[in-house]
């Protein structure tokens, strides 16, 4: 089950179990956000796409039923996530596609899933700061897609009242934005995500967009990582241990 490298660390709210690698990839905050915040659903699919080591399809398999899938271009990140979800039984729900998301339209019918969940990567290929280890590049760096690959795949993707979650930098919040709308995909609410309340200024944001949706967008109450001494917020505190 194991290879060079890697361990295997506790999800503790969820009770389950992830291969990381740090040579390879491993998950940061900001993907247990983006699964905070999904609403679960009871019935239809969810498809997660720049899937990684498979961290949020597990995440959000201890909120709902229903089939989960995930797509991932790196072989070795694919075979990650699947290893990870074979180590935690559940085959049955979650399954792992090693794929291009930018020629979802070629492989998957239209129109197929209620929930899309992207945390792409964040910074524009052109950035000069650029990571050095090629698997991080690509996770990183918007390499073999970019912002608006992903939202023409959550379109492709989505049936019409489908909902996206997405988590990006703060700092790209008007590309989030203008990328949707164009994209059809009607922001609906914004959550910011500061890293305690002294500092000014967010460094994430997640957000909830409706495929045909009507303008109407709410910015929610700030959440905060960490109180002001340090220690993880109650809000954070309940994303990790429940």
């Amino acid at each position: 089950m194991m290879k060079t490298n890697e361990r295997i660390d506790r999800l503790i709210k969820e009770g389950l179990s992830i291969i990381q690698n740090d040579e390879v990839f491993s998950f940061s905050t900001d993907a247990l956000l983006l699964a905070h915040f999904v609403r679960p659903i009871k019935k239809g699919r969810v498809m997660d796409l720049c899937s990684g080591n498979a961290i949020i399809p597990l995440l959000l398999s201890d909120k709902m039923t229903v089939p989960i899938e995930g797509i991932e271009i790196q072989p070795a990140l694919v075979d990650i996530a699947r290893r990870s979800v074979t180590l935690n039984e559940l085959d049955n729900q979650i399954q792992i596609h090693e794929g291009d998301l930018r020629t979802v339209n070629q492989s998957v019918l239209p129109s197929q899933y209620d929930i899309v969940t992207c945390n792409p990567p964040y910074f524009r290929e052109n950035q000069s700061f650029q990571h050095l280890k090629e698997a991080h590049r690509i996770a990183r760096h918007e390499i073999f897609c970019t912002l608006d690959d992903c939202i023409s795949a959550s379109r492709h993707l989505l049936k019409q009242g489908g909902r996206l979650y997405m988590v990006h930098r703060a700092d790209r919040l008007v590309d989030c934005l203008v990328s949707m709308r164009q994209g059809g995909i009607e922001p609906k609410a914004i959550w910011q995500i500061y890293s305690r309340p002294d500092k000014p200024t967010a460094v994430t944001i997640v957000i909830e967009a409706v495929k045909g949706g009507k303008p109407d967008c709410k910015v929610m109450p700030p959440f905060y990582i960490y109180q002001n001494d340090g220690d993880y917020s109650e809000e954070m505190h309940e994303v990790y241990y429940g």
